[in-house]
C-alpha cells in the first residue's frame, strides 16, 4: 500500500534511494518500464515540457489564472472551451474576456446546457434542493462532447460539482485544466477546510460533527 501522504523521507525529491522506505513503489522499478517512453510522445513532451518552464519562470509569483493564460500561449492553442458551473458564470465571464483580449478564440459552457430536469435523470423530488418541481440538472457529459463538437484545443474547467466534473474527464477526449475548484462554504477555497484541521478544528470533532457524524469522544 503506498503511503506517500505520510512520508518523510521524500527520497523520490532528494534522490536519495537508499532511505526509500519499504512500500516505496520506487523499491521495484519494474514498475516504470515504459513511462518515460510516454513522454517522447510529441503532445505529452510539449505539455509536459512547457509546464516545467512555466514553474521555473513564474514560481510564486504568478497566479494560477495568469499561468493558465501563460500554458495557453506557449503551448500554441488558439481556441479554449471554458467549461463552468451555474454559479460561476461571473468568474467565466471574466475569465473569457481575458482570453479574447489575449487574441485567443473562445467558447463556453454553462453545467445546465441541455435543459434535462433531475427527475430525468433518476433523481427523486427529495434531493432537489428546492423540493419539487422543475429543476435543472448538470450535465458535463454534454459539456464535454459539446466542446468536441466545437473542436476546442484546450478546455478550462470552472467549478464544475464533485463527480460531475468527474464524469466532464471521463468523456472529455481534449486536454485541459482545472481554474477553480468549487468549494461553495469555504469562497472555493478548499484548503482552507485542511489547514483548519490542523488549526482550531483540529481537537473539537468540528469535521465529524458537521458531517452529521459524532464527534470522535462519543463513537464507541
Amino acid at each position: 500500500m503506498y503511503m506517500c501522504a505520510h512520508c518523510a523521507v521524500k527520497a523520490c525529491y532528494k534522490n536519495e534511494k537508499d532511505k526509500m522506505p519499504p512500500n516505496c513503489p520506487m523499491q521495484d522499478l519494474s514498475k516504470y518500464e515504459g513511462i518515460k517512453e510516454l513522454y517522447q510522445d510529441d503532445e505529452n513532451s510539449r505539455l509536459f515540457g512547457e509546464s516545467c518552464k512555466i514553474e521555473h519562470d513564474g514560481y510564486c509569483q504568478w497566479n494560477r489564472v495568469f499561468e493558465t493564460i501563460e500554458f495557453i500561449k506557449r503551448m500554441g492553442y488558439q481556441h479554449i472551451g471554458i467549461v463552468f458551473c451555474v454559479g460561476l458564470q461571473r468568474e467565466a465571464a471574466v475569465f473569457d474576456r481575458l482570453l479574447r483580449e489575449h487574441g485567443l478564440k473562445t467558447s463556453s459552457l454553462i453545467c445546465k446546457n441541455g435543459g434535462f430536469d433531475k427527475n430525468e435523470f433518476g433523481v427523486e423530488d427529495e434531493y432537489k434542493l428546492k423540493g419539487g418541481g422543475y429543476e435543472a440538472a448538470c450535465n458535463p457529459i454534454a459539456q464535454a462532447k459539446l466542446m468536441e463538437e466545437e473542436g476546442t484545443d484546450f478546455n478550462v474547467v470552472m467549478g464544475l460539482c464533485v463527480g460531475h466534473d468527474s464524469l466532464f474527464f471521463k468523456y472529455t477526449n481534449t486536454p485541459f485544466t482545472v481554474l477553480v475548484v468549487k468549494d461553495r462554504v469555504l469562497a472555493h477555497n478548499p484548503c482552507a477546510a485542511l489547514y483548519g484541521a490542523e488549526g482550531y478544528f483540529k481537537n473539537e470533532g468540528y469535521f465529524k460533527t458537521k458531517f452529521g457524524l459524532p464527534p470522535k469522544t462519543q463513537q464507541k
